[in-house]
């Protein structure tokens, strides 16, 4: 159930967000999803691509700091108030979410949400057994 998301740390500074791309595109690596948070000196760059150990090899080869982390998507109603009724769900069991960030494609009619949790076995438990569908890494790896 879970998603593979490499983090790349990043200095502020003009083209170094564009060489990541350059060389996980000479690889042939797909990303799937991106968000990026930044300061005035450096960003995390986090990602879900299609061959991770690849770009994680990759990236630490071209100089990068790149660590791997595990995170989940889930399908998320594509409605107004959608993500509002997955998050009360987590509220209530009192799990807490890291952060999150859409997903580039939809699954059927549904938005999918990238979320990371400090207790993750929590969160899928809680989520499943309030029927929110997990979509399994090989899955999101090829939409």
């Amino acid at each position: 159930m879970q998603v593979e998301q490499i983090s790349i740390f990043i200095e502020n500074k003009s083209g170094r967000l564009a060489e990541v791309t350059r060389v996980l595109g000479s690889q042939g690596i797909n990303i799937r999803a991106l968000s990026l948070a930044d300061t005035s000196d450096f960003g995390i760059l986090r990602l879900i691509v299609d061959k991770t150990d690849q770009a994680k090899k990759t990236l630490k080869e071209n100089g990068f700091t790149v660590s791997k982390t595990e995170v989940i998507a889930v399908e998320v109603p594509d409605q107004p108030g959608g993500l509002a009724g997955i998050l009360k769900v987590l509220d209530d069991s009192r799990v807490n979410v890291e952060y999150m960030y859409a997903f580039v494609e939809r699954c059927g009619g549904n938005a999918v949400i990238i979320f990371r949790f400090d207790d993750l076995d929590s969160a899928i438990r809680v989520l499943t057994t309030n029927g929110v569908n997990i979509l399994p890494g090989e899955s999101v790896y090829a939409m």
